[in-house]
């Protein structure tokens, strides 16, 4: 299942539905994870990629040292123009850049950072050479990939309710792509043809979804990520209607008022050799 072109597009109403719905739902506790490791490393200079609305970049602000470089990019500017009106707490620089043609010089940052982005890269293996390239000797790539949809609840379930919905053509955009990227083999394959000798290492983090209804999985999903491309396809209220099934499908899963459930990421580490 290759890639799509609306598979990489964030914008129109998804960016303030995906800041307001979505980052507090998933993102947030891998950002205070992702950020904590990279405080943990001292870096100097940091580049991170696709930044999207800047929930792990304004973590790092927190965390690191007011003199530490930011640098914090992503491929679609409305993401980026969400990610500066939300703001940070000091002064970060904003780019917007594809990252696997990075507007950078080489060896230009000791750490590059990315939440849950690698899975969009059309060439993961040219994006990891990228950052390579980006880093000093003895640099470190972090990044977090989602696990296999199964161990995700509400992107599981979300999945199966849209299948039951267009039974013809399910839609298939969160598995293939946000939750289409999480072997271990494939992902040091690619970091090994991008250029990194050095093993990576491999942490799976769990955590715990929650929102305060169901709704809000339901339009997060299906209004505030690149799948609504998809559901807009298929005719004037597939968007509305869609949302409206996968609601009820949580609640019969998980009753009204607050919805919690499992989610799971791999977390991966890995240093750019020294020699």
């Amino acid at each position: 299942m290759g890639m799509q072109q609306s598979d990489k597009i964030f914008a129109g109403p998804i960016p303030g539905i995906y800041e307001t719905l979505m980052v507090p739902m998933i993102f947030a506790p891998y950002a205070a994870d992702l950020a904590a490791r990279i405080a943990a490393l001292e870096p100097r200079r940091v580049l991170e990629l696709a930044a999207g609305t800047g929930v792990v970049t304004r973590e790092l602000t927190r965390r690191l040292p007011a003199d530490t470089l930011i640098v914090a990019t992503d491929l679609n500017p409305p993401m980026l123009t969400r990610a500066q009106a939300v703001g940070t707490g000091r002064p970060v620089i904003w780019r917007e850049a594809d990252a696997m043609a990075l507007p950078f010089d080489d060896a230009s940052f000791d750490l590059v950072a990315c939440q849950f982005g690698v899975m969009f890269f059309p060439d993961k293996a040219r994006a990891f050479a990228e950052a390579r390239r980006m880093l000093v000797p003895g640099g470190t790539l972090v990044f977090n990939v989602w696990d296999r949809i199964e161990f995700n609840a509400f992107a599981r379930d979300i999945t199966a309710a849209l299948a039951a919905l267009f039974p013809e053509s399910p839609p298939e955009f969160m598995v293939r792509v946000p939750y289409g990227y999480h072997s271990q083999v494939t992902i040091e394959q690619d970091l090994r043809h991008g250029g990194f000798t050095a093993p990576p290492v491999f942490e799976t983090v769990t955590a715990t979804s929650q929102a305060a209804s169901a709704r809000i999985p339901a339009v997060a999903f299906c209004q505030g990520t690149p799948l609504r491309a998809d559901l807009e396809a298929r005719g004037p209220d597939a968007v509305s209607r869609a949302t409206d099934h996968c609601e009820q499908a949580l609640i019969q899963a998980y009753g009204t008022g607050l919805v919690a459930g499992p989610i799971q990421a791999h977390v991966v580490v890995v240093a750019a050799s020294t020699s």
